[in-house]
């Protein structure tokens, strides 16, 4: 059973792709469930032309089996061949997944497809050339009529912009769903970001391709006194958190990273590109099970790696890659049990750089110069608008006429800058709209004294976004606050009745918000709070 954004982007690229031609692209956050997509997009195609042949590409091991995976759940008897060295297995089906390493020069072997998904689209050449390119035309060599579907969470390219722009492969952009609408739903976790005391400037520098070289960054990022310092600061910020991911530089910045957290007993690994393939598998076996705190990686762990309970991501790698950004910091945001966020250590000013994963703007174009980015920030809620906005649609603020663009020197990775709140108590009653007079349930989180709280609204009784969204939340907080699921359960929609048992809950101990206009808007509650 697909979420309704998956089937809203399923609905959307059928729509597109019988309304024109060319080739779309499919932008689905990281953590948002693109294996479920491709699995019913794979079952929805045979049904609508059951001769067709489909093909999916990626080049990881990891994507290839978790995207099989989830295809078998969605369809048991799905006709699914693997054609992947690093699995070990080349069957040729009506559907097969493949690795583009392994596949590259079998366009014949693997006969005409009439539809190509390729998962991590980004990696695709905007030229005519590459590994992908080449295979995808010989193919259309064999099917003019094949059509290519790209899925990406990151779409963009250094050097390049948006990847549907100029003369690269995709024609189309499609963003079903945001980051920040998942977060809102409960279905991604928040990321909470932290400026180190320490942290390493990549002033003078030099860039190739747009990105920085890679052997002065290490040069830069990895002495002695860096690496203690660095250390030093995930340890103290770190204490209360089970599962760190460091990103670094390097195979030996990794390394060294690694043998300073050892010396101070940190449960550590490192993996990187030279590490045997049954080593690899062994580490993070182990970092999902919890025998390891800590892994440090060296351009390893962006993508394919999926492990939930990360509630720790330490960025001691710079990089002018946008799509690099979003795939580092993206492997905090599935939601755990064992987690209420994920705290995030820039050392390396990528968060100022790219902007809140919100609004991360895409790599300038070759040839365009940096300059600044075309925002400023709402001063009421912090919001990074364009420059063209007069009225921000998250608070209401309306920018004076004369006022200027404001620099972007955002460190706050969600965009925000909220306000924290100790709570002794709170109070849960029935309210009616005054808008539509519906019913609603209302709770006041009050401090060392009565006082007026602060208040937040669940729309429960409603139909449509708002009420789903309402009951999430709901729900959340009733798991959180230790309340029985059966005795929620059997309140029903009796909102005096839930209101007597949260009323006799747990509250939470802190609660965090920021200010829509006057009002506070709550963006997290916390009950065990990191200090």
């Amino acid at each position: 059973m697909l979420r309704d954004y998956q089937q809203k982007a399923l609905d959307e690229l059928f729509k597109w792709l019988k309304e024109n031609e060319g080739n779309p692209c499919l932008c689905i956050p990281t953590g948002g469930g693109k294996s479920h997509i491709v699995a019913e997009l794979c079952k929805t195609a045979i049904e609508k032309v059951p001769a067709a042949q489909i093909l999916m590409l990626t080049h990881q091991k990891e994507l290839i089996a978790q995207n099989a995976e989830k295809l078998k759940a969605h369809w048991n008897d799905a006709p699914l061949g693997i054609y992947s060295a690093g699995l070990k297995k080349k069957e040729i089906k009506q559907v097969v997944f493949g690795g583009i390493q392994s596949i590259h020069r079998k366009a014949e072997e693997i006969g005409p497809r009439r539809l190509v998904i390729v998962d991590e689209c980004h990696l695709i050449n905007h030229k005519n050339e590459g590994m992908y390119r080449r295979f995808l035309d010989e193919l259309r060599e064999i099917e003019p009529r094949m059509r290519v579907i790209g899925l990406t969470a990151t779409p963009f390219r250094l050097g390049h912009g948006y990847i549907h722009e100029g003369d690269g492969l995709f024609d189309a952009l499609l963003e079903p769903v945001t980051v920040k609408e998942l977060i809102d739903l409960g279905y991604l976790t928040r990321l909470w970001s932290k400026m180190p005391e320490h942290t390493v400037s990549t002033e003078g520098i030099h860039k190739r391709g747009g990105e920085f070289i890679e052997s002065e960054i290490q040069a830069r990022m990895d002495t002695e006194s860096n690496n203690h310092k660095a250390v030093n600061e995930i340890m103290d910020r770190g204490a209360d958190r089970l599962s760190w991911l460091i990103f670094c530089t390097g195979v030996d910045h990794s390394y060294h990273i690694r043998d300073i957290l050892r010396e101070r007993g940190v449960t550590c690994e490192t993996v990187t590109g030279e590490t045997p393939h049954h080593e690899r598998d062994r580490i993070l076996a182990d970092f999902k099970a919890g025998k390891i705190r800590a892994v440090t990686n060296a351009n390893v762990l962006t993508t394919g790696f999926d492990h939930p309970a990360i509630d720790l991501i330490a960025l001691l790698r710079p990089t002018m890659s946008p799509a690099l950004y979003l795939q580092m910091v993206g492997r905090g945001l599935r939601i755990s049990e064992k987690k209420e966020n994920c705290k995030v250590l820039d050392f390396v000013g990528a968060v100022a750089t790219h902007g809140p994963i919100i609004n991360v703007q895409p790599p300038k174009k070759k040839g365009e110069k940096a300059g600044e980015a075309p925002v400023k920030v709402c001063p009421d809620c912090q919001e990074i608008l364009h420059l063209s906005v007069m009225k921000c649609p998250e608070c209401g603020y309306i920018f004076p006429k004369e006022e200027k663009s404001n620099k972007l020197q955002n460190d706050d990775i969600m965009g925000e800058l909220p306000k924290d709140k100790s709570i002794l108590f709170w109070k849960w009653a029935k309210h009616y709209s005054k808008k539509s007079g519906d019913e609603m349930i209302k709770v006041s989180y009050h401090g060392a004294t009565y006082g007026r709280g602060i208040t937040e609204y669940f729309a429960i009784k409603n139909k449509g976004y708002a009420g789903d969204k309402s009951k999430i939340s709901l729900y959340d907080i009733c798991k959180k606050s230790g309340l029985d699921h059966e005795r929620i359960k059997s309140a029903g929609g009796d909102i005096d009745r839930l209101c007597f048992f949260l009323n006799r809950a747990k509250p939470p101990k802190v609660i965090t918000y920021k200010m829509a206009g006057k009002w506070p808007r709550i963006t997290e509650r916390t009950w065990n709070p990191p200090f």
